[in-house]
């Protein structure tokens, strides 16, 4: 008995290790409209209202790689297009599902967010390219199929470096004379994107930059390159139609360090998916212009990539989770006053497509008056101690900076405009400041309060895939600002705040302030830097401690009120500031 006993424990560990492989596959499927030309031009995605296409600058891509684990087999994949309904994707995960047995739940597709390809999906003045949309979903398909095909036994592994250089924030606070008119023939837009380089119109950027440039690489077992997967938050370079934008040359010059033949477009297998760039752009606004061309800009971002590269660990395994939650929200529909509006708008149009602003966002009142709700879906995904959180959305920097922030993981990064397109999520307080990206439209029509429980849901999810508790953020002192607590006094508040409305107090026993409606959260405090210019590279200053960079908020019309706590005598209050509007 004894003899058999040790027979099963031998067979069982032997099998536990067979299930411990960890193995890999990548694959590119070309999606680029086929016979495009004057004769059949292409509806493209990306602007306020319709264009087409009659032509090919470059190629168009699905890019997938799957993992598994020895229990657990995942999907990330990434499409050349600007953005996909939840309903083509879920169509084109059932038809990969059928064919290869992966379960949908374990997938994540998503959007490069090129703004030069075919319309997946109706947004804005621009109508689905139909034809293309149907096709879309058995193209991505065919590339997850494929992928799990060429899997093979790998090793796997990530890092991440910051790049600041190639991407900004976009949407910046204006001169209150300067407001931007919304579409509805209200002056509401205290910031809005593109104000042009050094603008005298505008004060600074309204948020944060993510600068995050992560990479996971995988490799064969003899150490040779199997593919990288990259994200980057950066909205897109800008390139004509029909185009992968930097994405496509970003794969090329991916390849190119690596030593591998194929432009990255297999064998080896080269992605680089969106991060949350809602409100960041290569321009930097805050200094003169400077035009790269877009293929300086994807090498220099593949470049980047190299130093990350440079850093990763190969493992020989890595335990995989993805835990999928879904979300439903309200959409800010129009009062009755503006569905009037909207629909006498809609009827003087008839069939023809909307021509200026106003006539792009009554169609899109009514389609909000119409839907009332939505429903998101929401993942987080584990390798090892690296996590990834996905979301349907344009995602503003600063919610980034709070997802990972707040993962329980050594390393994190977050991949937007995956599993469906739901528009900007802006965090709560940016809705006061207006523009484009607050307008109500199915690009930007999630009730006020969607971010907080998005990140909040995410975050929960987050714990369940690695078994842990979520980090907390808590404010780091510097020496300088230790010396202000050894003064002792009565309050303190460092700003460090990244959300919400009532400022946390450094000292114990002090109170909370209070923001009123007009400010932005987590912009650069004193000593860290500007963000902009020859200052754009934050860094911990003598208020912070080593391993975090001062804040401080904006205020845009907003004001900071907090107790006296009784102080009737004789008292100092210290403030450091930027006065913006004067400077």
């Amino acid at each position: 008995m004894l003899h058999v006993s040790l027979s099963l424990a031998s067979a069982t560990i032997a099998q536990a290790e067979v299930r411990k492989i960890f193995r890999a596959g990548a694959t590119v499927v070309d999606i680029t409209p086929p016979n495009i030309g004057p004769d059949n031009p292409s509806i493209i995605a990306g602007s306020f209202l319709e264009g087409t296409a009659t032509s090919v600058q470059s190629p168009l891509f699905v890019r997938t790689l799957v993992l598994d684990d020895g229990t657990t087999r995942i999907v990330l994949s990434v499409v050349d297009t600007c953005m996909m309904t939840q309903s083509l994707i879920d169509q084109a995960k059932s038809m990969a599902s059928q064919q290869c047995g992966i379960p949908v739940e374990r997938m994540m597709v998503s959007a490069t967010h090129t703004h030069s390809a075919p319309a997946a999906m109706s947004c804005l003045g621009t109508r689905q390219d139909k034809k293309y949309a149907a096709w879309l979903p058995g193209k991505i398909a065919e590339s997850i199929v494929a992928a799990q095909h060429h899997m093979v036994p790998a090793r796997i592994g990530w890092a991440s470096v910051d790049d600041w250089w190639h991407t900004h924030n976009r949407r910046w606070i204006r001169k209150p004379e300067s407001k931007i008119v919304d579409p509805f023939g209200d002056a509401t837009g205290l910031a809005h994107m593109h104000p042009g380089h050094q603008s005298k119109d505008v004060i600074g950027p309204s948020g944060p930059v993510d600068p995050a440039l992560s990479v996971i690489a995988i490799q064969s077992l003899d150490d040779q390159p199997l593919a990288v997967f990259a994200n980057y938050s950066q909205h897109y370079f800008g390139s004509p139609a029909v185009s992968s934008d930097y994405f496509g040359l970003f794969c090329k010059y991916m390849a190119t360090i690596m030593r591998q033949p194929g432009e990255g477009n297999g064998p080896f297998v080269a992605a680089i998916s969106q991060g949350t760039s809602g409100d960041l752009m290569w321009m930097d606004y805050g200094s003169p212009a400077n035009n790269p061309t877009l293929t300086d800009y994807a090498e220099q971002v593949a470049r980047t990539a190299e130093k990350a590269l440079a850093k990763v660990v190969y493992r020989d395994h890595a335990e995989l989770t993805i835990v999928e939650r879904q979300l439903e929200l309200n959409y800010r529909v129009p009062d009755q006053k503006r569905l009037d509006w909207a629909r006498t708008i809609v009827a003087a149009m008839e069939d023809r497509l909307p021509k200026t602003l106003p006539e792009v966002y009554a169609h899109e009142a009514i389609y909000l008056h119409d839907m009332q709700k939505t429903r998101l879906k929401l993942q987080a995904i584990r390798i090892g101690d690296l996590t990834i959180a996905t979301l349907p959305n344009e995602v503003y920097a600063l919610t980034g900076l709070k997802l990972r922030g707040r993962s329980p993981a050594a390393s994190h990064f977050n991949i937007e405009l995956a599993n469906g397109a739901e528009g900007y999520i802006p965090p709560p307080e940016q809705h006061a400041l207006g523009g484009y990206t607050t307008w109500p439209a199915r690009t930007a029509g999630l009730e006020v309060e969607a971010e907080p429980k998005i990140v909040e849901t995410l975050t929960q999810a987050l714990e369940e895939a690695t078994g842990q508790q979520r980090r907390v953020m808590q404010d780091q002192h510097g020496p300088y600002a230790q010396k202000i607590l050894d003064s002792n006094p009565v309050q303190y508040w460092r700003l460090n705040d990244e959300d919400g409305s009532t400022p946390r107090n450094a000292v114990p026993t002090g109170q909370p302030a209070h923001l009123t409606p007009g400010f932005a959260w987590f912009l650069p405090g004193a000593g860290s830097g500007t963000g902009i210019g020859k200052r754009e590279e934050l860094s911990f200053s003598e208020f912070s401690g080593p391993n975090q960079i001062n804040r401080a908020v904006h205020l845009a019309g907003g004001t900071m009120r907090c107790s006296t706590l009784g102080l009737i005598d004789d008292y100092t209050v210290c403030v450091w500031f930027w006065l913006g509007e004067r400077s």
